[in-house]
């Protein structure tokens, strides 16, 4: 039970500590200064945690929280590594399931798992950490990184900057989103990637129902705030226009009956959708999303404007809300990063997932691939990929530590063992009213067992709730699937 685990980690980690000798490091002393000089000119000291003694255990250094790191970090021997985590949120997102949250099928604390309970050594360790910041660079030569703490723009408190030493450490921060160059998607579309993301998504899709119902707006307006537009045909783009037909079929008509002949969907792809999917499967996807109302175009975006988005072709697409998912690529923190790069400027990995020119740093999730000279081709940007990345790194470091390596410099003419193989499992997208595909061939190419329906919308779900991360997040998804089955999506504008 909960508060039993809570109650036996408490006490060991007060025994742990009680016998622990508390040493003010600069890093403690550089906190106390800045909160009591806030208002002075005068900046801190750059400060942090230095490196560690051949008697302390080695120390991980992961940047991220997302798939790939959480993974790497569940399955650390924390009897071997103390792990410090930088990232700039606490938490992991449940990404498959961050569409539902959006028109109220889910609620968003059912898709982000704090990571003190992915690791609880991160909670109660006395040298694992978890620091709200952004990774601003990597010192290779020196074992450290340089970093600054994230404060959403307090008034009062200004940002400052830190150092970490490492043993080794984890380049797990993802990957941004796609725009292509194009002008005005940054300023004018949403995103989905984050649960602030789908927060601004539900907020913004409820703001402009209720204002299409207020007196003195023109038919013309009404059919521009009500008109969403996704970009972006991959399984992110479907599934989230899939729940939003659901969501105007089964709640709009009935709450909002006034505006319902108003509201419609649009999703723009320049190719076909769900390309990755087998044919069958894309034509089933086509259909289901046409008889729920879904409009489909095929076309490039050529200019996003605060009101309308032009196609390569010249035409105008009036929008209420545009959301914007056109696959990943490099951030800018890892285009600027002084390390190999693999085509397509991802951190270049070996088949150990580490990076070669640089000792004791490793790479994984959507910011690493392989070097050409691995012979191997960059894998794809799904959740699948980093988990399991995560997994088999975790493992491969755990092996380092029983060995000696764990401390920076050590280990590097070890014998590793296997390198990396992933498997692809298979494919889930769900297209709205009951239905979804699920595709488990092992590549485009390959042949296997393709299944669509009611069916495949049952493994979709029972899938994904097994992949929740703790048994807390799958009580309140559970709960919120029955609760929107018996009393509709929640629309309260909040």
């Amino acid at each position: 039970m909960y508060w039993f685990k809570t109650l036996t980690r408490f006490t060991t980690a007060s025994k742990q500590r009680a016998t622990t000798k508390f040493t003010p490091t600069l890093f403690s002393l550089q906190h106390i200064h800045h909160f009591t000089t806030a208002g002075d000119a005068a900046a801190p000291p750059v400060s942090g945690l230095g490196p560690t003694k051949k008697t302390d255990k080695p120390r991980v250094v992961v940047l991220g929280s997302g798939w790939a790191g959480c993974s790497l970090m569940k399955g650390i021997d924390t009897s071997l590594y103390d792990i410090v985590c930088v990232s700039p949120r606490n938490h992991m997102v449940f990404t498959p399931l961050l569409a539902s949250t959006c028109v109220g099928t889910l609620e968003f604390r059912s898709v982000a798992e704090p990571i003190g309970r992915i690791q609880p050594a991160i909670s109660h360790e006395p040298g694992s950490f978890f620091f709200l910041a952004d990774c601003k660079d990597v010192d290779a030569k020196n074992h450290e990184v340089h970093c600054q703490t994230i404060t959403d723009g307090l008034q009062s408190l200004k940002p400052w900057d830190f150092k970490i030493s490492y043993d080794k450490l984890v380049i797990a921060s993802g990957a941004e989103a796609s725009t292509f160059g194009i002008n005005g998607v940054k300023e004018h579309a949403i995103f989905l990637r984050e649960v602030y993301h789908a927060q601004e998504i539900r907020r913004k899709l409820l703001l402009n129902l209720m204002l299409s119902d207020v007196p003195g707006v023109s038919d013309e307006e009404k059919r521009r705030l009500l008109h969403c537009v996704v970009v972006g045909g991959g399984p992110t783009g479907v599934e989230f226009s899939g729940e939003l037909s659901d969501f105007i079929m089964k709640d709009v008509r009935q709450r909002y009956s006034h505006v319902k002949d108003y509201i419609h969907v649009t999703l723009i792809e320049a190719n076909d959708i769900l390309s990755s999917f087998d044919d069958r499967l894309r034509v089933y996807a086509t259909n289901q999303l046409t008889k729920s109302g879904v409009r489909l175009v095929r076309g490039t975006v050529k200019d996003v404007q605060p009101k309308k988005i032009v196609l390569s072709d010249g035409t105008d697409v009036p929008y209420g809300l545009l959301v914007w998912s056109t696959g990943v690529g490099p951030s800018s923190f890892i285009r600027n990063m002084d390390l190999p790069k693999a085509p397509g400027g991802r951190i270049g990995i070996d088949e150990w997932l580490r990076v070669p020119s640089a000792p004791d740093i490793f790479a994984i999730g959507d910011c690493s691939g392989y070097l050409e000279s691995t012979g191997k081709s960059t894998l794809p940007a799904l959740a699948q990929v980093a988990e399991r990345e995560g997994k088999y790194l975790a493992g491969l470091l755990n092996k380092i530590g029983k060995a000696g390596g764990g401390h920076a410099n050590s280990g590097a003419d070890m014998e590793l063992g296997d390198p990396f193989v992933y498997r692809h499992l298979g494919s889930m997208a769900t297209v709205g009213n009951f239905k979804a595909l699920v595709d488990l061939r092992q590549s485009k190419e390959a042949k296997g067992v393709s299944i669509t329906g009611f069916a495949s919308w049952l493994m979709w779900r029972s899938a994904y709730l097994t992949r929740v991360v703790s048994w807390r997040n799958r009580f309140y998804v559970t709960v919120n699937w029955l609760t929107t089955f018996v009393f509709g999506r929640d629309i309260s504008r909040i």
